[in-house]
């Protein structure tokens, strides 16, 4: 039995995924410095193994270990899933920032 609930056990092949997310985790988080090209990398490299990756316990604890993973993770599966990682209020709020800005380019562009 884990003496630390916080702590998972991956399977070896979520080692790099888990490193990169932890990774991204700072620099979402904690604002490190990175150039954008860096950026980029990090997000393309982490994209190519969730794709890989099968939805699994071991992954689903990464998620939810990792917000900024899961959101990458919901962006890639938005047409199949749209925002079903966020929270319900945060997903709500976010779809109708999204109505109102189009509602206001549309706006904008007519005048």
């Amino acid at each position: 039995m884990n003496a630390n609930p916080s702590l998972i056990m991956l399977p070896t092949r979520l080692k790099p995924l888990a490193a990169l997310a932890m990774l991204l985790e700072r620099l979402e988080r904690q604002r490190l410095e990175a150039s954008a090209e860096q950026y980029q990398r990090l997000v393309r490299e982490l994209g190519q193994l969730l794709a890989q990756a099968p939805m699994d316990d071991g992954l689903e604890h990464l998620l939810r270990a990792f917000p900024a993973l899961s959101e990458l993770y919901e962006n890639q599966h938005y047409e199949q899933a749209g925002l079903c990682r966020s929270p319900l209020e945060r997903s709500l709020n976010t779809e109708l920032a999204a109505t109102a800005l189009l509602k206001s380019l549309r706006d904008t562009r007519r005048h």
